[in-house]
C-alpha cells in the first residue's frame, strides 16, 4: 500500500501524562481538557460553540502498532479479541475518536469534556456529532 501523508492540527492539554493512569473512556473519570490548535485552521473553528458534542481524531502517538488481538479492557480473563472490534489504542494505525462536549472556546483554544487522551497527543480532525437522519 502507498502511504499517505497526515498533518496534526493541533494537540491536547490534559493533567493525564501516564497510559496506564488513564481511564479508558473519557466518561470514566478523565479531566476536562483542551484541545490546542494550530493557528492556521482557526478559520475551521469559528462555529464550534459551547455545549456542542463533537468528535475528536487524534493520533494516539504512544500506542503499540503491532498488536492485533488485546483482552478487552485489558482484563486478562477475557478472551482474546481483534483489535478492530475493540477500543484499544494499540492497532496497527492508531487512531482514537473520542466523543467530547465543548465546555469553552478561546481562540485557538477547545476546552472539552470527556476527553480520555494524554497530554500532548496530536489532534488530526475535529467533526460534528450528527442527528441520525442529519448531513452536513
Amino acid at each position: 500500500m502507498d502511504g499517505h501523508l497526515v498533518q496534526p492540527i493541533g494537540w491536547v492539554e490534559s493533567e493525564l501524562v501516564e497510559r496506564d493512569k488513564a481511564p479508558l473512556q473519557g466518561d470514566e473519570g478523565s479531566p476536562d481538557a483542551w484541545l490546542v490548535f494550530d493557528p492556521s485552521v482557526i478559520d475551521g473553528l469559528r462555529d464550534i460553540r459551547v455545549g456542542a458534542e463533537i468528535l475528536v481524531l487524534s493520533w494516539l502517538d504512544r500506542a503499540r502498532r503491532d498488536v492485533l488481538t488485546v483482552h478487552p479492557r485489558d482484563d486478562p480473563s477475557q478472551p482474546r479479541t481483534g483489535v478492530f472490534s475493540t477500543r484499544s489504542p494499540d492497532r496497527p494505525n492508531p487512531i482514537g475518536v473520542h466523543r467530547v462536549t465543548v465546555l469553552s472556546v478561546d481562540g485557538t483554544r477547545v476546552r472539552v469534556r470527556n476527553l480520555e487522551a494524554l497530554d500532548r497527543t496530536p489532534v488530526l480532525d475535529v467533526k460534528p456529532v450528527l442527528d441520525v437522519g442529519t448531513e452536513r
